[in-house]
């Protein structure tokens, strides 16, 4: 699946097609954009946060686990050259020590989780 960016009507707005979809994304007011969607990074930072709430969730419902919400947060910053995503997962409902440690291992097997650390090629074309 293609996905399309172009210009919005902002300063720095762009429109993000994805199929049937569209996503705002902007920047901040402080790198002159004026905050009509999120930013890339945080774009990024969601993409982390929503691929494992929906892999908890599936797992959770395979195994006839009692969840009945995963909350996920995640935090994004610099720190030098590195980008850090810091993810808090809170699980909702009467689950077990272990339980909560294998969604947990789950979590880290999510395909952005093994995206975001594995090697990642990006090649660009004009056209």
């Amino acid at each position: 699946m293609d996905i399309k960016v172009h210009k919005g009507e902002g300063k720095l707005q762009h429109f993000i097609d994805i199929g049937q979809h569209r996503l705002l994304t902007d920047e901040s007011p402080q790198v002159g954009g004026e905050d009509t969607g999120p930013s890339p990074h945080e774009l990024l930072a969601a993409s982390l946060g929503a691929c494992t709430a929906l892999t908890l969730t599936l797992y959770a419902r395979r195994k006839e686990w009692p969840l009945e919400d995963v909350q996920v947060r995640i935090e994004h910053a610099h720190e030098g050259a590195a980008f850090i995503l810091k993810r808090h997962i809170h699980y909702v409902g009467a689950l077990d020590a272990e339980q909560r440690a294998r969604l947990t291992e789950i979590a880290n097997k999510c395909p952005i989780h093994k995206v975001l650390s594995g090697e990642i090629r990006i090649t660009t074309q004009e056209e």
